[in-house]
Order: C-alpha cells, then sequence, then structure tokens
C-alpha cells in the first residue's frame, strides 16, 4: 500500500513539473500563451492531490492546512489558466504578461509546498 502511495505522490509531483515545464516552454519563446499541456498537467496534480487526501493507509496522519492551501493554489491557477484560454481565443492574443508570470509563480509555489511542507 506505501508503494501505491508513493506512485500517487510521483505522478502528483509529475503534474506539477509538466505545468511548470510547459509555462517555462512558453516563456523561454517569449510567446506568453496557456496551453493544453499546463491544463493536462495541473488536472493531474488536482486528481493525485484529491486521491493522496484520502486516509489511505489506515495509520497516515494528513496535513489539512497543507492540503488546504494547495487547493485553493490550484483552484486559483486554474481559474488562471481558464481566463487565459477564454482570452487567447477571442482575441487571439497572448495572456498579459503578469497573468502569465502568476501561473508560472504559483506553479513553483505549490510544488514547492508539496515537497517542503
Amino acid at each position: 500500500m506505501e508503494l501505491l502511495r508513493n506512485v500517487v505522490v510521483l505522478l502528483h509531483i509529475t503534474g506539477f513539473a509538466v505545468t511548470f515545464g510547459a509555462w517555462a516552454a512558453e516563456a523561454a519563446a517569449r510567446r506568453f500563451r496557456t496551453t493544453r499541456l499546463m491544463d493536462y498537467g495541473l488536472l493531474l496534480s488536482l486528481l493525485t492531490g484529491l486521491a493522496l487526501a484520502a486516509p489511505w493507509p489506515a495509520g497516515i496522519e494528513l496535513n489539512y492546512p497543507k492540503i488546504g492551501t494547495k487547493l485553493v493554489i490550484l483552484i486559483v491557477i486554474g481559474g488562471l489558466l481558464g481566463m487565459g484560454s477564454v482570452r487567447q481565443k477571442r482575441t487571439g492574443e497572448a495572456v498579459p504578461r503578469a497573468m502569465f508570470a502568476s501561473v508560472g509563480i504559483l506553479v513553483f509555489i505549490a510544488a514547492g509546498i508539496a515537497v517542503l511542507w
């Protein structure tokens, strides 16, 4: 059971890595656009985070402030990605740089919280 939990943790971190990697690739190319890959990475992080919030194995203690903080950050990232996607589809222009930078910073913070807290 512990091996399964560790695999879910690995997938959780991979979700953040996919989101941040897609963000970094767009930033390096100076396109400042949100992509489907960012959405998929965020979805993977959310689903595996919810699985990790379940109390399994039975003896594990959950850190509820950490879970709540990361959930709020993921919701904000999702909102930013959603607004960016809608804006891109409607106008065809890149998202504002501040919004784009916020996505990268928040993903990095969420991954840091997952690893360090």
